[in-house]
């Protein structure tokens, strides 16, 4: 019997080590750390770009990049370590590392000394996407996890829509992009308090891995064996790399093309509340209609609102609001696909959650930093290009998903 099938998705461990709304609460602070990281930043790049030299307004992005390779890259570590040494420790010694890494950030006074911290904060942070699932996946499995994530999700979201209010303010009333540097050291420090404190180990000890090559591919090997892991993987790659080429771009859009910077905020909480309404939109339905029928919906969603917003540039016809109108409802279904994606690729995977959850998290990470990054540096004053990868990667990530499903979509269970 195939082991998707053997497993049911309403099936859930159930297991919460600590009340579930602090539970949901403690998942979504650590993984917006992440978030924290990237969007204070968008409203800063043009300040940092001028007090340290940028000439190319393009480049500025890399500020972006660097932490997000950084982040792809170290989720290879993280999940291993996490399997053999625990959850708790390895998130209480990453997030002492995000501390310290900020810190660095603050204090730089070149550009490349900048780019080399902020790829160690990327790493350092990397545990809160890698170690954060896994242990969601020791205590819940199929829509129950999908359930869990989606509302860490939505909550999480409150950050990205008051992050770039956060930075603005930093710039323009206290003139300094470094105190952003020092306020994420700070949240970070008290949530690796309150995680330290709080939460137990979540690994069972019969599921400790022993930390050697052999063991670390065996479990690579069961991952690549399953095409729900292997294709849900990549779709999420495709689908994250039109949001990272979305935060790379989002600076310039509304600075350059709509010449509103004093928007950007506006903007961005726009678009980013409805990611959370959408969010828990799928928490309420996801144990209705299954992790498949939502996300496959969400997908064909994404992928024809990126072509209208397409024909309607072409056309002539965008402007800033009918930009938040298209974008906005595009990123909600963006984000029902990411967060079932990723349960999907996790169903078969209890035996080996941290390893697989660090293999997943790299490849999608990294491939949604190369994607976003050729769409990024692709701009051109318009939004053209942006609309073209967003086009591309919808179509790419439909093609993945059918082809692991076998060409059987929307299925409820």
């Amino acid at each position: 019997m195939d082991a998707r099938t053997a497993s049911q998705p309403g099936d859930s461990l159930n297991r919460s080590p600590i009340p579930m709304p602090e539970f949901v609460a403690m998942i979504a602070s650590i993984m917006a750390l992440t978030a924290l990281g990237i969007d204070s930043m968008l409203p800063a790049l043009p300040a940092i770009g001028a007090e340290l030299g940028i000439l190319e307004d393009n480049h500025r992005q890399y500020v972006i990049t660097a932490f997000m390779l950084g982040f792809a890259v170290a989720q290879l570590i993280h999940g291993p370590l996490a399997d053999r040494f625990g959850r708790k420790p390895v998130i209480g010694i990453a997030l002492t590392l995000y501390v310290i890494t900020n810190g660095i950030a603050a204090m730089s006074d070149s550009f490349e000394l900048l780019l080399v911290a902020r790829a160690a904060s990327g790493a350092a942070v990397a545990a809160g996407r890698v170690v954060t699932v896994a242990l969601v996946r020791d205590c819940f499995a199929g829509r129950a996890m999908a359930r869990v994530m989606s509302l860490a999700f939505m909550t999480f979201m409150v950050v990205p829509v008051l992050a770039p209010a956060w930075g603005q303010l930093m710039v323009m009333i206290f003139g300094s992009w470094r105190l952003i540097f020092g306020g994420i050291g700070i949240v970070s420090a008290i949530v690796l308090l309150w995680f330290l404190i709080r939460m137990p180990e979540t690994l069972a000890p019969e599921s400790v891995n022993r930390l050697d090559v052999r063991e670390i591919w065996r479990g690579y090997r069961i991952m690549f064996r399953d095409r729900w892991a292997v294709g849900y993987t990549f779709a999420t790659a495709a689908i994250s790399g039109c949001f990272f080429a979305f935060i790379g771009s989002i600076q310039q859009i509304v600075y350059d093309v709509f010449k509103r910077p004093e928007l950007l905020t506006l903007v961005f909480a726009s678009v980013a509340g409805l990611m959370a309404v959408g969010a828990f939109a799928n928490s309420r339905l996801v144990m209705r209609f299954g992790m498949r029928f939502l996300s496959h919906l969400a997908l064909v969603a994404t992928t024809m609102l990126a072509v209208v917003h397409l024909v309607v540039i072409l056309a002539g016809g965008e402007n800033l609001w009918v930009f938040i109108a298209l974008q906005a409802p595009m990123m909600a279904a963006m984000g029902l696909c990411n967060s079932n994606f990723s349960a999907m690729a996790m169903e078969n995977m209890g035996e080996i959650a941290g390893r697989a959850s660090s293999l997943q998290g790299f490849i999608s990470t990294m491939g949604a930093a190369v994607f976003g990054a050729i769409i990024g540096q692709a701009f051109d004053g318009t939004t053209v290009p942006l609309y073209i990868g967003f086009v591309s990667l919808g179509l790419m990530a439909l093609a993945i998903v059918f082809v692991t499903e076998r060409g059987r979509l929307f299925r409820r269970n």
